[in-house]
Order: C-alpha cells, then sequence, then structure tokens
C-alpha cells in the first residue's frame, strides 16, 4: 500500500494528479515595480502630541526564553489599519518585524504553535495597506493566522487580559468592524467572501471583498464548490492562496514544487497588470466575434501558455473560473502590494485567486516552543491502539482535521502502510473509512468532536444505516479551554448517541480508555464511538496495560453510599468522585457510578440507583439532549419517575463558552465538582451548606 497520507501538496493538486506547492527555499531577486508609495507625514502637525504620548508608553517585549527586552515604537504608533498608509514599505518592514516580536512575546505562553500567525505578517500588512477596511471586506479562513491582523485593528492590548492562558487559539469572533465574518474551523471564507460580493453587486456598492485561505483548510470540499460557484456568477472577488507549504505526506516535503524567483515575480506582476488583463478581455472579445471555434482555441492556447509559466496545478483554479496570479512571495512587502495594488484597481475583473507563498520555517527555532510535560489521554489511546495493531494486522488509522496530534506520530512511523491523514476533509474521511470496513479491515476514524460534526451525513448514511464497523475516536470532547466555542466539543454525545445501530462510549481514565481501544477492536458488526477529552491522564506515571474487551452496554459502581446516586459519563466520572470526596466531608456518603455506555444504556444499573436512592445525578460534559435525556428516557418508560426517585441533569449549559481556562470553563459550565456537591446537598434541603460550598 505504500506510505499512505491521502490528500495534496499544499492542498492543491490538477486533476489530482500533479501537486501544487513550491520550494521551501525562497530566493527572491525582486525585479523594480513601482509601488506608489507617497511618503506622507509619518507624524502630523495634528498628530504629533498623541504619538508622542504614544511612544513614551512604548511596549517593552521579552522574547521566550530570553531576558532581552525589547521596544517596539513603530507598533505603538498604528491605532488603525488606515495609518499604514502613512509608512513608506521600509518602514512596513520594520514594523513587520516589531509585529513578530510582539507576537513572539505573547503567544508562545499559550503554549501553541505561533508560526502560522509570523509567516502571514508581511501579508496582513500588504492586504491592509492597500485595501480600505472596514469598508473593504477582508476575510480569514484560518484564526491562527489573524494575530497579526487582531495587532493592527486595536485589539491586542486588551487580548492577554482575557484570560489566564493568554491568547485564543481558534476562537474569532465579530470583535470589530473589522471582522467582516466569523473564522469557524476553516474552508469558510471563500463561500462567505462569495455571500458578501453578491450582496454588494446586488445593493449597488463598490467595496472590494477579499477573502484568505491557507493551503491547509483549502482542503476542504467547501472551498472547491465555493470557487466553482465564484467562477459561475463571476462577481468581482479576491481570493488569498496563503500557501504556507504544509504537506500531509511527509515524502512530499521536497518533492516536486515551484520555486520563488525574478522569473515568477516578474510574471506575476506582467499577470496582474491593469494593461495585461485589459489585453487579454479584448483578444476574448475578438475570438468569440470571429467564431466559436477560434474562441475555444484561443482558450485553449492561453491556458495551456498560463499553465507554462504558471506553478504546477494553477491551471486548476483557471478551469474553476478564476484568474490566477502567483506565485508572489508573501514576505517581500513590495511585491506584495505591486501586485495587491494591481488587482484591486480594476471595477470589473471577476474571481482572481492570488497564490502568495508564506514560510514558516522563518522563524520555527523561536516559535516551534510549544513544551509538553504531561502525559495526555491521546498519548494513552496511541500506546493502547498500537499494542491493538500489534496482535491484528487489519487495524488502520484515518485521521482528519486540521492538525494532527503529535503523539499519532508514534503509530504512524510503527505502521506506516495504515495509517492515512486526509486532512480537513472529514466527510471523506468517514465514508474512506467504511470502505475499508467494507474491505475487511478495522479502521479507527480519528476526528476531534467539533469537526465530526462536518461529516455527519456520511456517519448517518455511509456508516450507521449500512452498520460498517467503523470505529470513531472522538477527540477533544468537551470544553478545550483556550479554543473556545470552535473547538469545543459540546455536541458529540446527542448526534452519536441518537443513531439506531451506533455503541456510544466514554471512559472515566487512562484503565477504561484502554479497554475501550481493545471494546472497539473486537466490534466487527456495527459502528462504535468513544471519546476522550484533551488534558493529562489522570495517573501521571502511568503505564499502558494490555487492554481487556468490555462487556456491550456495562456500567460500574465505584462507590457505594445511600441517598443521592452520582452517575457520571466519561471524564465527568472524576468530578463526580470529586464532589464525594467533599460531601464526605459534610457526612454524606452518596453512590458514585461510571455508566461506560450512552448507547445501549445500562438499564440494570440505572434502575438500581433509582430503586435504591431518593434523588439521581446524571453528570456529562455534553449538551442537553445526550447521556443525561438516555437516562431520562428509560427511567420515564420504566415506571421509575412514578415513584420514589427525583432526577436531575448536569449539562453543558445552552450557550457558547468562549475562550478561558479549562478550570474556568468548567466553572462557567456548572460541572466542577464544587457544583456536583452542591446540587447533591440541594437535593436534601441543604441549602445554606450548599451555598457555602460555592462561594
Amino acid at each position: 500500500m505504500g506510505s499512505a497520507s491521502i490528500g495534496f501538496q499544499s492542498g492543491i493538486s490538477a486533476r489530482f494528479d500533479r501537486n501544487l506547492n513550491l520550494r521551501s527555499d525562497i530566493t527572491v531577486s525582486s525585479l523594480p515595480c513601482k509601488v506608489d508609495v507617497s511618503r506622507k507625514s509619518f507624524l502630523s502637525a495634528a498628530t504629533s502630541t498623541h504619538n508622542k504620548e504614544i511612544s513614551n508608553r512604548a511596549r517593552v517585549c521579552s522574547l521566550p526564553n530570553t531576558d532581552e527586552k525589547l521596544e517596539t515604537p513603530l507598533l505603538d504608533s498604528i491605532e488603525t489599519p488606515s495609518q499604514l498608509r502613512n509608512l513608506t514599505v521600509k518602514e512596513l518592514k520594520v514594523l513587520a518585524d516589531e509585529i513578530r516580536t510582539e507576537l513572539l512575546s505573547v503567544l508562545w505562553k499559550t503554549q501553541k504553535s505561533v508560526k502560522p500567525s509570523l509567516a502571514a505578517i508581511e501579508l496582513t500588512l500588504a492586504l491592509h495597506y492597500v485595501f480600505r477596511a472596514p469598508a473593504d471586506k477582508i476575510l480569514w479562513d484560518a484564526v491562527e493566522q489573524t494575530y497579526a491582523h487582531k495587532v493592527l485593528t486595536g485589539r491586542w492590548s486588551s487580548i492577554p487580559s482575557r484570560q489566564k492562558n493568554g491568547v485564543s487559539g481558534v476562537t474569532f469572533r465579530l470583535e470589530s468592524e473589522y471582522d467582516s465574518f466569523g473564522t469557524g474551523h476553516g474552508c469558510n471564507s471563500i463561500s462567505a467572501g462569495l455571500g458578501l460580493a453578491v450582496a454588494r453587486d446586488i445593493k449597488g456598492k463598490r467595496d472590494r471583498v477579499v477573502a484568505v485561505i491557507d493551503s491547509v483548510t483549502i482542503t476542504a470540499g467547501q472551498a472547491y464548490e465555493a470557487m466553482s460557484n465564484a467562477g459561475y456568477l463571476d462577481s468581482n472577488m479576491i481570493v488569498i492562496l496563503n500557501d504556507n507549504r504544509h504537506s500531509l505526506h511527509p515524502n512530499m516535503a521536497d518533492g516536486s514544487k515551484a520555486s520563488i524567483s525574478a522569473l515568477s515575480s516578474f510574471m506575476s506582476k506582467i499577470q496582474s497588470s491593469q494593461i495585461f488583463r485589459k489585453f487579454r478581455e479584448l483578444a476574448k472579445a475578438m475570438t468569440k466575434k470571429i467564431g466559436k471555434g477560434m474562441y475555444e482555441w484561443a482558450a485553449k492556447v492561453d491556458e495551456y501558455a498560463r499553465g507554462m509559466v504558471g506553478p504546477t496545478g494553477s491551471t486548476l483554479f483557471e478551469e474553476l473560473g478564476l484568474y490566477y496570479i502567483g506565485p508572489v512571495d508573501g514576505h517581500n512587502i513590495e511585491d506584495l502590494v505591486c501586485v495587491l495594488r494591481e488587482v484591486a484597481s480594476l471595477d470589473s475583473m471577476g474571481p482572481v485567486l492570488v497564490h502568495v507563498i508564506t514560510e514558516e520555517k522563518r522563524d520555527a527555532e523561536t516559535a516551534n516552543i510549544v513544551v509538553k510535560d504531561r502525559r495526555t489521554y491521546s498519548d494513552c489511546f496511541v500506546e493502547a491502539l498500537v499494542m491493538e495493531a500489534e496482535k491484528d494486522r487489519d487495524i488502520v488509522v484515518v485521521h482528519a482535521g486540521i492538525e494532527m496530534d503529535p503523539s499519532l506520530v508514534t503509530f504512524q512511523e510503527r505502521f506506516p502502510d495504515r495509517f492515512f491523514n486526509v486532512g480537513m476533509a472529514e466527510q471523506h474521511a468517514v465514508t474512506f473509512s467504511a470502505g475499508l470496513s467494507s474491505g475487511g479491515l478495522k479502521p479507527f476514524c480519528i476526528i476531534p468532536s467539533a469537526f465530526l460534526q462536518r461529516a455527519y451525513d456520511q456517519v448517518v448514511h455511509d456508516v450507521d444505516r449500512q452498520r460498517k464497523a467503523v470505529r470513531f475516536v472522538i477527540t477533544s470532547a468537551g470544553l478545550v479551554g483556550s479554543d473556545g466555542a470552535v473547538q469545543c466539543g459540546a455536541f458529540d454525545i446527542a448526534f452519536m448517541s441518537c443513531l439506531p445501530n451506533m455503541i456510544a462510549m466514554a471512559p472515566a481514565n487512562e484503565d477504561e480508555l484502554v479497554n475501550m481501544v481493545a471494546t472497539a477492536a473486537y466490534i466487527t458488526d456495527r459502528p462504535v464511538c468513544f471519546r476522550f477529552p484533551r488534558g493529562a491522564i489522570v495517573n501521571k506515571n502511568y503505564l499502558v496495560p494490555p487492554g481487556v474487551p468490555i462487556e456491550i452496554g456495562r456500567g460500574r459502581v465505584l462507590l457505594e453510599g445511600q441517598d443521592v446516586a452520582l452517575l457520571g459519563y466519561g471524564a465527568m466520572v472524576q468530578n463526580c468522585l470529586n464532589a464525594h470526596s467533599l460531601l464526605s466531608k459534610l457526612g454524606l456518603n452518596v453512590t458514585v457510578a461510571d455508566a461506560r455506555f450512552c448507547k445501549p444504556l445500562d438499564i440494570k444499573l440505572v434502575r438500581d440507583l433509582c430503586q435504591n436512592h431518593k434523588f439521581l445525578i446524571t453528570v456529562e460534559e455534553g449538551c442537553v439532549g445526550g447521556f443525561g435525556s438516555h437516562v431520562a428516557q428509560f427511567i420515564a418508560l420504566d415506571g421509575q419517575l412514578d415513584g420514589k426517585i427525583k432526577w436531575r441533569p448536569i449539562v453543558l449549559p445552552d450557550g457558547y463558552i468562549e475562550e478561558a481556562s479549562p478550570n474556568e470553563q468548567l466553572a462557567l459550565a456548572g460541572l466542577t465538582g464544587h457544583h456536583i456537591a452542591a446540587t447533591a446537598l440541594s437535593l436534601l434541603g441543604r441549602t445554606r451548606e450548599a451555598l457555602l460550598l460555592m462561594s
């Protein structure tokens, strides 16, 4: 089978057989391009006093792992993007360095990769330099690239104070007039941008629409649907492909790529120039008048010629109906400004795609500073899966999402022929897994909870309805801290457990996770899913033992008590145990049970809890309609609610919880051990103690 990551280098392939990506060695020899940047007075008389005050309170940034203090005076003089147009291109370069320093000084504290934002700094400056936001609409496809945009639009100083863990890694709410559309999981910028462009045309306005998409999110099918529709509608809009050289296949990293050179720079400027584009339109009009055959022949010649000049695969965009320009060096501000100004200059151009090459490796040594000092549930899962795969050659892994968890590299290296990374192609991942199952393999389809939502139709029709034995591994389940509501896995319990043939389970700790991996490998007649959260495992010194399959639909009682029963699902079992500890100090001994399964529900366990207790509290890190709803359905039909039992559910609130630390999010959601214990005390009539516990 060979090393088998599915996808395209840089996410693009013409006719899916030719790769479009560029060499990682940018060697730009810029040709002269007259960038008409008249130098206005940088500090005008009207604002000199104000800017002097700003200069006196300039930020002092410290780079990570160093005591060096650096000032950013030019950045501190910028309060709105319009002020960029007071700068020369040379000053823009200085400003880019200051923003890079500023980003490194703050973002490294989040322990996330900051490379995408660092790579997009010059592109961001050029966009705001040429286009007049917020009148012109700039849409971002991936929030990881937007931090320079946030710096320039007056929100940077407030971001670190918004949460203790630093800047949000994914969330991008409509915080200011400069945010034209909210960024979700990616691949939505072209669709939303086209909608804005059509709305502008209908309303008779003249603003520009610019949609930025990167080489990871463009692997998603929605991007191609949007480009195809944009070519058909022929509305004026600009798509910026920020090609940051990501490749799903490790062997492609040094493969055939077009290079940035003096020639490519020159040709990009020619392609974007008004004269060339007007001449091209004139030639098309003339060949139309001559006849259809002549027009089609000329179109083929044009496509062939541009394909010869452009990088491999560039004609794919032409075939979709977008005028391709590129590649352009994304770190050469002169070239970026020159090309973008030309693109923005024509009133009637249709959709245009500008292929910009950015280089994340430029700051790799400083930016790649994520520190991992704790073992995680994902580490435990991969080790357990490796053990199962060593015993069973039919086990394969399919992974989909923006980024691959580093722990999966272990499986990829151990079984390269049995590992498939498809990138942001969740729909394909699910149906591909169903096909693998039909072929006699045992696919483990690993998708973060929030991204599995994209592929729900395939889960229903291609897997569950056909009873395909796909094993869904739902990562990042529940609250996700600084990634906020966008990547929060709130809904998977509800939307997976409602499917007729699906087995839905969740481990309470690392032992149960290992056993559920073995359980999933054992099931061959229907689909199964299990979820686990981000973060550290319960036992930090945990050594993964061999997994033992769990009896399907069988929960367990962890602690025996009286009056109140706490029935937890998944990671919330640990919070139930914390609540038990708090209540024990108040003289109460409650029962704690681990449901293990949401479907099929352990009806014997639930019935026993109802018959032996006055109160039943179910606890889950999911939305309304999940585990608690299954319990309520059973006890209502079983007549348990007609007796003495009173039931209370604790679930995520009916709303979105934005970025905060994990502990803060749990507190906001009412899912901490204190909240669970307070609920139990309230049910027992000990309201004052409940209030004291929460104070």
